[in-house]
């Protein structure tokens, strides 16, 4: 059985293969397996029917080509400020803990009592 003769007729979804189909439902899938809400309410329970349901209604948007490729750039960037980000700040939380750390040590100068000497 064909997947995309199960699309409604006259709907036009963009996916002019069953591969795009595939990588377009297994993306989904994965965004929903980390949490995503489905954009459908469903009686299916695994994130992979849930992923392809919405792709055969035209839930899902997609990009392909340039879109696809520039997206791709601009998302790698953005994690990659994301850890920058995170990176420093526990730096910056281990610096302070270092420091607190440092601070709570009392350092008695005091000359110790002789035996015998008594306050």
């Amino acid at each position: 059985m064909d997947a995309l003769s199960l699309l409604p007729s006259g709907q036009e979804t963009g996916l002019q293969s069953r591969s795009r189909l595939v990588i377009v439902a297994a993306q989904r899938a994965r965004q929903i397996m980390q949490g995503a809400l489905p954009a459908l309410p469903t009686k299916h329970a695994k994130p992979t029917t849930m992923a392809l349901a919405e792709v055969l209604k035209n839930q899902v948007q997609f990009l392909t080509g340039k879109d696809a490729r520039q997206a791709m750039k601009e998302s790698k960037k953005q994690r990659e400020r994301e850890l920058e980000r995170l990176t420093i700040a526990r730096a910056v939380a281990e610096d302070a803990k270092e420091i607190k750390k440092d601070l709570s040590v009392i350092v008695d100068d005091s000359k110790p009592a002789e035996p015998g000497e008594e306050d």
